[in-house]
């Protein structure tokens, strides 16, 4: 069961939104590789507007995930791709439905 989430919202910069849409389909691969991290989306809300969405089974595998990896390669694109800095929301599931 799932109890923790992040909510991550990007703003890409103008003329960065393919890349920033490249970028987090690549980060895939670095969250199969994390055990914790029980269901990892990466997704589009509109043109320039994107986001990450994951959840984890307790708060020692957020913590993991937000010193792993994908965060640190987020932090090193940032600035490249994105306007701002990663607005970072921890969030308590309440319900869900993930495939066995």
């Amino acid at each position: 069961m799932v109890k923790f989430g992040l909510l991550v919202l990007l703003e890409a910069k103008p003329g960065k939104e393919a890349e920033a849409a490249a970028f987090l389909k690549s980060a895939l691969p670095l969250v199969e590789a994390e055990p914790e991290t029980t269901a990892w989306f990466g997704i589009q809300i509109g043109p320039s507007t994107f986001g990450i969405f994951d959840v984890f089974p307790d708060e020692a595998g957020r913590q993991a995930h937000l010193t792993g990896k994908v965060a640190a390669a987020l932090m090193e694109k940032a600035a490249d791709l994105f306007q701002g800095s990663p607005n970072i929301q921890q969030a308590n599931v309440l319900a869900s439905k993930l495939p066995k």
